[in-house]
C-alpha cells in the first residue's frame, strides 16, 4: 500500500477494567481512518464480547500488538518505540540486574514488537536497561547500540537518521528529554513505579505520538 499516513492519533489508554471498550474504539476507528483498507475489516470489526475478553486475557501486552500494527503497516516514516527499562532487582545496586518480574516483561516485550520490523536497538550503558532490550534484539537478530543515558542529543540524532523501526530503551529521567527532542510537544511525566508504558513515535517533518500501556 503506497498511502502514506497524513495524521497519527494520539491514543493514551491505561488498560484497565471499565477502560477496555474505549481504548479498542479507539484503536479502531484509527486503523479505520487512517489505513483506508489496509487491514481487513473482519478483523477490526471484532465483537464486543471478544474485544472485553481478549483485553482480560493473562497477557494483556498482546493487545498492543492490534494498534502497533496499525502505525507500521503503511510505507511511512520509521517508528520508533520507546520504553522505560523494566523491574530493576535492588535499589541500592548503582548497576543492578533486572527482577524476575523485569525479565518476564523483557519477554513480553520483545512479544509485543516480534512482527514490527525493528531494524535498531538502543541501549544505555546500564544493566537494566541492556536486559530489558535483550529479548527484542535478540528476536530481530541486531545487536543493540549502547549510549551514555545522559547524551540524549546523540540519541535524538541517530534516531532521526533511521530509515527501519527501532526499538530505544531508556529511564524514566530521561525519556521526557528524548522525546521532546523527537519534536513531541506532549509533556511527558513517568512516576517512579510505572514500568507499562509504551511511546511509539512516527518521526518525520511532524512527528506524532502513539502512547499505550502493556501490563501482563
Amino acid at each position: 500500500m503506497e498511502k502514506k499516513i497524513d495524521s497519527l492519533l494520539f491514543i493514551e489508554s491505561r488498560i484497565r477494567r471499565g477502560e477496555c471498550q474505549l481504548a479498542w474504539k479507539k484503536c479502531a476507528e484509527f486503523a479505520a481512518n487512517q489505513l483506508d483498507g489496509a487491514i481487513n475489516s473482519r478483523q477490526l470489526l471484532l465483537n464486543r464480547r471478544s474485544a472485553i475478553g481478549f483485553f482480560r486475557m493473562k497477557h494483556l501486552a498482546l493487545i498492543l500488538t492490534v494498534p502497533l500494527l496499525l502505525v507500521t503497516g503503511a510505507n511511512a516514516a520509521p517508528v520508533i518505540f520507546i520504553v522505560r527499562h523494566a523491574e530493576k532487582a535492588s535499589n541500592s545496586d548503582k548497576d543492578p540486574d533486572l527482577s524476575v518480574q523485569g525479565q518476564k516483561r523483557a519477554d513480553a516485550l520483545a512479544h509485543i514488537l516480534k512482527d514490527l520490523q525493528i531494524t535498531s536497538v538502543f541501549v544505555t550503558e546500564f544493566k537494566r536497561t541492556q536486559e530489558t532490550a535483550a529479548p527484542t534484539a535478540k528476536a530481530a537478530q541486531v545487536s543493540p547500540t549502547v549510549l551514555p543515558a545522559n547524551d540524549i542529543g546523540a540519541l535524538a540524532e541517530k534516531l532521526r537518521a533511521l530509515t527501519g523501526n527501532a526499538l530505544v530503551v531508556g529511564h524514566d529521567s530521561t525519556i521526557p528529554g528524548l522525546l521532546k527532542s523527537l519534536g513531541i510537544a506532549t509533556p511527558v511525566s513517568i512516576p517512579a513505579d510505572e514500568y507499562t508504558e509504551i511511546f511509539a513515535v512516527l518521526v518525520g517533518d511532524a512527528p506524532q505520538l502513539l502512547h499505550l500501556h502493556y501490563p501482563f
